[in-house]
């Protein structure tokens, strides 16, 4: 199986649906973020390793209590997706932390920044 190929493509978005299910409503750990999202994931051709980007709203604490608290309840969360989906193998799950997100947020939020403070030197400039 290729990396690129449907069935595999498939099978990125079903285990990433069901590992998103999983944090948001089944894992108890008090470590992990209530704003926790899977980014994406990607499941290895042999089925065996999976790497799943994980986007945490808050802190860099709250970054790494959740990356902690994650990889603690790994083997949890490895039964569960076993249970859910019906794989040859269950893969073993990499999670890495990806701050795409909230760079995307913090740069809206400079360009708003940059349109008021350009607006406010406009209307400076009409009144003289």
């Amino acid at each position: 199986m290729r990396k690129n190929s449907v069935k595999n493509t498939r099978i990125n978005g079903e285990v990433q649906r069901v590992l998103a299910e999983i944090i948001r409503g089944e894992i108890k750990d008090p470590r992990i973020a209530p704003w926790t999202s899977v980014v994406s994931v990607e499941v290895a051709p042999d089925l065996k390793t999976c790497k799943a980007w994980i986007s945490v709203l808050g802190d860099e604490q709250a970054r790494k209590d959740t990356l902690e608290g994650l990889r603690s309840a790994e083997g949890f969360i490895r039964r569960q997706l076993a249970q859910t989906i019906n794989l040859r193998n269950t893969p073993e799950i990499t999670f890495v932390m990806d701050q795409s997100i909230e760079y995307g947020v913090n740069m809206s939020q400079k360009i708003d920044q940059v349109m008021a403070q350009d607006e406010k030197n406009a209307q400076g400039r009409e009144q003289e």
